[in-house]
């Protein structure tokens, strides 16, 4: 299988081939984007140029097969944990339908609309089922799709980045908080079992850092980002400037991590995440590990999503300073 993401700044390409109860890596490509985002395109010539660009990937990357897994971008996505009676799977499949129109804010006719069984509890009491609900407009979909096809790829799996990186970054056996850092957005997940139990997407993100200290600083945002990169959270650096002006904003992620954590206990009775896994370009800021656990008191752990597949040790040394950037693509590529 392929994992095309599609993200704001970069396309990440990763391809995985199914060898017994395991996964071999491949082939791996990533490209920076300039000029139109993709989550803002419109026009048919917008959606040419980022198909070409994907088109060209393909190729560069060595990638074999047509047949790809495709995320859709969190903040797009409406999702929510539904508690059902002990019933079927197709009478919960029925039940979906009616249950979506009190839980998206969207009309059910204008949604895609898909469910995972989470969990059968049938010796709890009250016994029930526990259901993941992904709902997201019909046209966002399409026009990834489309997106896609136009690259002469065949899209035969859309699903939400969060549910990709539980796949390629969540233990099995635990209960863990993913944070991924993107650009225009942070997406927060807490997954059990390697299933996403519960999700939240916030607008601050990595340009809200580089912003921060452009901004402060009186410097241009290309040379802000290069601070970011270069000094990030480290007291010692620059007389601590750069730290000054990224802190409030960490704090900002970190609160609504905290209310995710807070919620998931208190509405969805989940058990506390026993450490926290991030990813994404601004998992790699200096000191954002030991920043992040002192404000959490949790462990904090930077993922490395091909920690799930075998890959050739020459091939992972060279991966391994982009290892956070390729979560989601891993995930979507893991999809059986």
């Amino acid at each position: 299988m392929v994992g095309l993401d599609i993200g704001t700044k970069t396309i990440k390409i990763v391809e995985v081939d199914k060898s017994g109860s395991g996964y071999g890596l491949s082939a791996t490509g990533i490209v920076a984007l300039s000029g139109t985002l993709p989550n803002k395109i419109e026009d048919e010539k917008e959606i040419a140029e980022i198909s070409q660009i994907i088109k060209k990937l393909h190729k560069e990357a060595g990638i074999s097969s047509r047949d790809c897994a495709i995320s859709l971008p969190e903040q797009q996505v409406f999702t929510r944990t539904i508690r059902f009676p002990l019933l079927t799977d197709s009478e919960i499949a029925s039940a979906i339908k009616w249950e979506a129109e009190q839980y998206i804010p969207i009309p059910v006719s204008e949604a895609i609309i898909q469910h995972l069984i989470l969990e059968r509890n049938e010796k709890s009491i009250p016994s029930g089922v526990t259901v993941l609900l992904v709902a997201a407009p019909r046209t966002v979909v399409e026009k990834c799709v489309k997106i896609v096809q136009s690259a002469n790829l065949n899209p035969v799996i859309v699903e939400t980045e969060l549910m990709a990186l539980c796949r390629s970054l969540a233990p099995s056996d635990k209960t863990v908080l993913l944070i991924d850092f993107g650009a225009n957005s942070t997406d927060i997940a807490i997954a059990k079992n390697g299933l996403l139990s519960f999700s939240r997407s916030i607008p601050i993100a990595g340009e809200a850092f580089t912003r921060a200290v452009s901004q402060n600083l009186g410097v241009s945002p290309m040379q802000a980002e290069e601070y970011k990169k270069t000094y990030g959270l480290a007291s010692a650096q620059l007389e601590g400037k750069i730290k000054g002006a990224l802190d409030p904003i960490l704090r900002m992620v970190v609160d609504e991590v905290i209310k995710a954590i807070h919620y998931y206990q208190q509405e969805e009775k989940g058990d506390i995440p026993g450490a926290v896994i991030i990813s994404g370009g601004t998992s790699g800021m200096p000191e954002i590990i030991s920043t992040i656990s002192g404000l959490l008191g949790m462990e904090v752990v930077i993922g490395n999503p091909f920690s799930k597949l075998s890959v050739d040790p020459d091939v992972a040394k060279k991966l391994s300073p982009y290892a956070p950037l390729y979560a989601v693509a891993v995930g979507l590529a893991m999809h059986e």
